[in-house]
């Protein structure tokens, strides 16, 4: 499968409190994304939203349930709803996490499902299971999905592989592409205590341009002794910095603004955007 990069554009997350809004008097858009899983049900007020705003812009599906990196395997009730969804929507990405939530039990009931992003290790073994799950969702949908790298506040003892060796390699076995988040590498650079700009953007340069399909920018919560992704803030400045980097050397890529806390009056929000696609039309104008 082929993953097509597409050309810059920026969108936002369209969440609940904007519908209203957002709907009544369209903004200028690439695109919006919204979480899958708020959008399962066979119909309802949420479903019909989502109906209008396809009419409006293009849509791309994000979810945060699948537990791609599981080793007990995927939901099959949640793969079906996904596959429904898309179905309906015809969205123009669908991604999810490189995580896992779902574990088995001892006694053999059905796995449980911890409702969280939990990181994975960067091995082989982990590696396989991941590219099984991604296979078995691209299969399954009928076309390719992005995965995003993960702000994980741990890191596992058997880390084998460098994160953009893992992704690399991930995408070359499964035919998947990369969400690239360039908040959370900076969040974990941050709680690594390294130099954040310049540690996430040697992610950036390790990383197969090829494979890079949607871009997302947020803001985070420095808490003192621990740097949240929160997504409840205008992106940073080192952000921005990292993502003009990012621009530099993958070239224009559909970009996100992620706000999903404390959201703010939807004027704001599209200004982020708006900066995000200045950002792409200056490098498109600054030689390679």
């Amino acid at each position: 499968m082929q993953i097509d990069s597409g050309h810059g554009c920026a969108g936002i997350g369209l969440r609940q409190p904007h519908y209203a809004e957002a709907l009544r008097e369209p903004p200028a858009l690439g695109f919006v994304e919204v979480h899958s899983e708020n959008f399962f049900a066979d119909g309802g007020a949420a479903l019909a939203v989502l109906h209008a705003a396809r009419e409006r812009w293009p849509v791309s599906l994000h979810g945060v349930g699948l537990s791609l990196g599981s080793a007990a395997g995927l939901d099959a009730w949640h793969l079906d709803r996904l596959a429904r969804l898309v179905q309906r929507i015809d969205p123009v990405r669908v991604s999810d996490h490189a995580s896992f939530a779902r574990a088995p039990r001892q006694s053999g009931a059905a796995p449980v499902h911890a409702s969280d992003l939990l990181p994975l290790a960067f091995t082989e073994a982990s590696l396989d299971i991941l590219v099984a799950n991604v296979q078995r969702v691209q299969e399954r949908l009928r076309r390719p999905i992005l995965v995003e790298n993960l702000s994980a506040y741990l890191r596992w003892a058997d880390d084998a592989l460098p994160e953009p060796a893992f992704f690399n390699a991930l995408a070359r076995r499964s035919g998947c592409g990369l969400l690239l988040d360039l908040n959370n590498l900076v969040v974990n650079a941050l709680n690594d205590g390294v130099d954040e700009v310049a540690a996430a953007c040697a992610w950036v340069d390790a990383i197969d341009p090829a494979i890079v399909g949607e871009i997302h920018l947020a803001g985070y919560h420095d808490a003192g002794d621990i740097v949240i992704d929160d997504h409840g803030s205008r992106v940073h400045d080192n952000v921005w910095q990292v993502y003009r980097h990012a621009l530099q050397r993958l070239g224009p890529r559909p970009t996100l603004i992620e706000w999903d806390t404390d959201l703010p009056a939807l004027p704001v929000l599209l200004g982020e955007a708006q900066r995000a696609a200045q950002c792409q039309r200056v490098a498109q104008q600054e030689p390679a």
